[in-house]
Parts: structure tokens; C-alpha cells; sequence
């Protein structure tokens, strides 16, 4: 049987993040992807690649969610991009009502590209409602200072103290998703499960072309646990994942480049031309 998994998250209109990144991993891990779209982002090439974020009003997203949670029972579900309070409530609603088990909330505070960060009430009630219904959570170095009240993390010392502390808020597992960010040759990612920490390193790809790749890394997760792996072992499996879309990534338009969701499986490669 094909496990089911659903993203509720924004629509990036250039394909590279979002709902778009999480529907191709999904079907690159062989699962079917359902999707509930919270908002828009768009690009505008004529005023500088300025970025605009428009959001669908939360009783829709209600609608899609009444939709998908209408068929058979979803292995897992991960949040993106939700923005809006009413949307997050939504999606707090759905996860309890129906029991859902293996949640990966992707705390997305901000869209890339823009600036602007969520209103703290919108980062309050996704810590209030979605981080203790988690199975994971995997904020970025800017989210966990956040969510953590450090502020800026530099170190994996901090990376580890912030993962501890975000770990009190409800969820049952921890990544800090360290990248590019941290000093060194290594892209370095912590897991933290509560109990012990394991420290995720891979080569460094110094590349611009990696847009997508925080929501390319959530979806590797939701869909290797929907596909019956540890939360440890989706989270390893999910790096290596990310890691080849990112060597891999491709250039777009003059402002940016998107990370590759077929690479780890050498998708380039399918239905050759007879």
C-alpha cells in the first residue's frame, strides 16, 4: 500500500519550495501527496524579484483539510508556511480531531526573499498549538533562536542549548538545521531526541541554487516516517536527501536557483526518449 501524506503549506509559484517542494519529495519517496495551500508567494521580476505573500482565508483551508481528511487515514502530515492565527487553529483542529500521528511542524517564520518575519502572536500560537502536538520540529538557526529565546545561535554548542530548550515546548524530537550558517566546511544539522544528541555533518555545497531546501528537508522526514522509519532514521535519510538536491540545484530565473527534489533518485534520468 502507498502511504498518504499531507502538506498544509503555501504555493511557491516558482516551484522550488513549498507545497511544490513537498508534493515532488513525497513522490520521490513513493508516497501520494495530498496538500492543503495556506497562501501564495509570488515574485514580480519588474519591481526587483520583490516578493508578495498572499494568504487564503483559513475556511478554505478548512475546506481542502475536510477534503483530504474525508478518505483514508494519513500516515503523516508536515506543516509549512501557515502564517495566518486562524489557519494555525485550523490545523491544531484537524491533528486532534483525527488522531494524526507522525507531525512534522516546519516552524516557517518567514518567506526567503522577503524580510519580514511572522507577528510574534502568529509564533506564539504555532508554539502554543502545533509544537506539543509534534513528532518533530525543524526550525532553522533564525527560527530556533526564536523559538528558544537565545537569539542568535553561532555554535553547535548553541545550536544543542536552543534544540534543548525547544525540545520543553512539546515536541518529542528536535532538529536545528545549522547549514550553511555555521563556521567550517560542513553543512551541520543537530537532532536532539530528548536523550542524546546526534550531530549531522555532510559536505558543504557552496551554492546559491538552494532554494527550497529547509521545506525539501521537512518533507524527507514526514515522508520517510510515513514510510515506517525511525524519527532518527528519517531525519539521517532526510539529510542525505537535501544534500543531493542542493549539489545538485539549478538556476531558475536571475534571482535564484532551486535545489534539485530529484537528484538523490536520479529522476533526470527516467522515461528516455526511445
Amino acid at each position: 500500500m502507498i502511504p498518504k501524506v499531507l502538506t498544509i503549506a503555501g504555493s511557491d509559484s516558482s516551484g522550488g519550495a513549498g507545497i511544490q517542494a513537498d508534493l515532488k519529495t513525497f513522490q520521490e519517496y513513493g508516497t501520494f501527496g495530498f496538500s492543503a495551500i495556506t497562501s501564495f508567494v509570488t515574485m514580480d521580476p519588474d519591481d526587483n524579484w520583490s516578493h508578495t505573500v498572499t494568504s487564503v482565508d483559513s475556511d478554505i483551508v478548512a475546506k481542502q483539510l475536510k477534503t483530504i481528511y474525508a478518505g483514508a487515514p494519513l500516515a503523516a502530515l508536515k506543516t509549512g508556511m501557515l502564517g495566518e492565527i486562524s489557519t494555525i487553529e485550523v490545523a491544531r483542529h484537524y491533528i486532534e480531531v483525527f488522531n494524526q500521528q507522525n507531525v512534522v511542524i516546519d516552524p516557517v517564520m518567514a518567506c526567503k526573499g522577503t524580510t519580514e518575519l511572522l507577528q510574534p502572536e502568529n509564533v506564539a500560537k504555532m508554539t502554543e498549538l502545533l509544537l506539543p502536538v509534534a513528532t518533530i520540529t525543524t526550525p532553522n538557526l533564525i527560527e530556533a533562536g526564536i523559538l528558544s529565546g537565545l537569539g542568535e545561535l553561532h555554535t553547535i554548542e548553541d545550536m544543542k542549548e536552543a534544540a534543548k530548550r525547544i525540545l520543553d515546548l512539546g515536541p518529542k524530537n528536535v532538529v536545528v538545521k545549522g547549514g550553511k550558517r555555521i563556521a567550517g566546511n560542513q553543512a551541520i544539522d543537530i537532532f536532539y531526541d530528548g536523550q542524546e544528541f546526534t550531530t549531522l555533518e555532510n559536505e558543504m555545497y557552496l551554492t546559491d541554487f538552494n532554494h527550497g531546501a529547509g521545506c525539501t528537508f521537512a518533507a524527507s522526514i514526514t515522508a520517510g516516517l510515513a514510510k515506517g522509519f525511525t524519527v532518527k532514521e528519517a531525519v539521517i535519510q532526510g539529510k542525505a536527501f537535501v544534500a543531493a538536491a542542493i549539489k545538485d540545484g539549478l538556476e531558475i530565473n536571475p534571482f535564484l536557483g532551486h535545489v534539485w527534489h530529484g537528484a538523490y533518485n536520479h529522476a533526470e534520468a527516467r522515461l528516455p526518449r526511445p
